[in-house]
């Protein structure tokens, strides 16, 4: 089932550069084994640091004003259906429509493995300047620099603001997310995929649950066996949640479309009382005794269509039958998520209530001299 996130952060002076080399398992990240990282590159970089984004990074850790920021990353969640190469299209598009060439950015797609489940969790860490790339040849000192509106020669690139109001931003986020959600699906249709991802909120969705907290390596390894059959209990029965109500609407669109053809079928057959058959308007008539055949003819087509009503009707039995016993699964589901989300809460406190224990210090005796 493909899943949402989309996620902007931003990095103040002395971050660029730790955070590039993170991203693309550079240095003190770089990874003999097990390595996740799938792809990287970069683009509309100045000539000082073409093919070298590690530079471009550098260099605005140290120029860039004390209380500036560096970089905006977006980190986006890539549809695991995909393969890797229609992942990396995505991305390339994704990074098109966003970025252009109005900025300098970098990008890296990761692929690790869940911590739980063992599966792929594809990502993308989407790393740019708010800096626009205006053309004007700087150097590196002078390209980090407060931009000169009158002389924008003398003066550093200028920045590009992504709202002027905390509404603002809130408003391009939202509008982002949207568009994030609008390509992904896109790509899903285009290599003939049926999931589908939405930026709204589970609320939104109607869908009753709270989100699922990510879970880190780190914290995964303190976890015993109780508390991960837990949670892999409660994503099966969410997975199996969203298959019931997929296999709902699915019968709701079948039984709708098999009623509006019934209809239609009924409004084309059915001809007004005064008008009279063609055979009938051209004054020509049957003797069946003599004509067997037509009236055999006519027989028959009388019968098909009793027969394909028949049909229809039993169709439309089945579908309601079949929604029937999908809504009763997903009640069961239902007290299934509820009880693994009950379970799931008791964990969590027994975990808070461990950790403060563990925090407080020893108010044992202690002896000297």
């Amino acid at each position: 089932m493909a899943s949402y996130h989309l996620s902007v952060k931003t990095g103040g002076k002395g971050s660029a550069s730790p955070h590039a080399a993170y991203i693309a398992r550079e240095g003190k990240y770089a990874r003999e084994k097990d390595s996740d990282l799938e792809h990287k590159e970069s683009g509309n970089m100045p000539a000082w640091a073409a093919h070298k984004p590690a530079e471009f990074w550098k260099a605005a850790d140290t120029s860039e004003r004390a209380n500036g920021c560096t970089y905006r990353e977006i980190e986006v969640a890539l549809p695991h259906e995909l393969k890797p190469e229609q992942r990396l299209e995505l991305v390339r598009d994704f990074v098109r429509q966003e970025i252009g060439d109005r900025h300098a950015y970098q990008f890296a797609v990761h692929n690790p493995k869940a911590a739980i489940a063992g599966g792929e969790q594809p990502h993308a860490h989407i790393m740019f300047s708010e800096r626009l790339n205006d053309g004007i040849h700087r150097d590196p000192e002078q390209y980090f620099r407060r931009a000169n509106n009158k002389e924008p020669e003398r003066g550093g690139a200028k920045k590009v603001r992504f709202g002027e109001t905390p509404t603002g931003r809130k408003e391009h986020l939202v509008a982002q997310r949207e568009r994030w959600a609008d390509l992904q699906n896109e790509y899903l249709e285009r290599y003939h995929h049926a999931d589908r991802v939405d930026a709204r909120s589970l609320k939104a969705q109607g869908i009753d649950r709270e989100p699922e907290r990510h879970l880190g390596a780190g914290q995964v390894q303190r976890f015993d066996t109780g508390q991960l059959q837990a949670i892999l209990a409660s994503r099966e029965a969410e997975r199996q949640a969203q298959q019931s109500r997929d296999e709902r609407d699915s019968v709701i669109d079948v039984t709708t479309s098999l009623r509006e053809a019934l209809s239609e079928r009924d409004n084309v057959s059915v001809k007004p009382a005064q008008e009279p058959e063609p055979e009938a308007a051209a004054g020509i008539t049957f003797d069946f005794e003599k004509e067997p055949d037509k009236l055999n003819a006519l027989v028959s087509d009388a019968m098909k269509g009793i027969q394909e009503e028949i049909d229809l009707q039993f169709l439309v039995n089945d579908a309601m039958a079949e929604f029937q016993e999908i809504h009763q699964e997903m009640e069961r589901q239902k007290e299934r998520i509820a009880l693994a989300e009950k379970q799931r809460q008791q964990e969590k406190e027994r975990l808070r209530i461990a950790e403060q224990k563990r925090q407080k210090p020893d108010k044992g005796w202690s002896f000297s001299r």
